[in-house]
């Protein structure tokens, strides 16, 4: 998984219930616009998020409808373990801790 998913992952997970549009995603991500769908695509079809239109009058609104996204509960928990995973791969090794053998005793 790519750090930018990454991201924009994290970013949803802020609130997992939230629905999101492409162009805040790309914003709160720090991504391009033309780098956030393709990425939205791919988690769309892997069953991470779902989309719907944005229910306005877009005459009222001033604007065009958004596609809207929001993780599904696969999606979520999926997220938090590929950041979860991410995150321990960041850590250091930890080298077991050497504990000195008593006098006397077998190695």
């Amino acid at each position: 998984m790519t750090s930018e998913t990454l991201r924009v992952l994290n970013t949803m997970l802020g609130d997992p219930t939230d629905e999101w549009y492409g162009l805040e995603l790309s914003k709160q991500a720090r991504l391009q616009p033309g780098t956030i769908y393709p990425m939205l695509d791919r988690l769309l079809r892997a069953g991470w998020l779902e989309r719907h239109w944005e229910e306005i009058d877009p005459s009222l609104e001033g604007r065009p409808r958004r596609r809207l996204y929001r993780l599904t509960g696969h999606g979520a928990r999926c997220a938090r373990l590929a950041i979860d995973e991410q995150m321990a791969s960041l850590q250091p090794e930890r080298a077991p801790r050497w504990t000195p053998t008593p006098r006397g005793s077998a190695a």
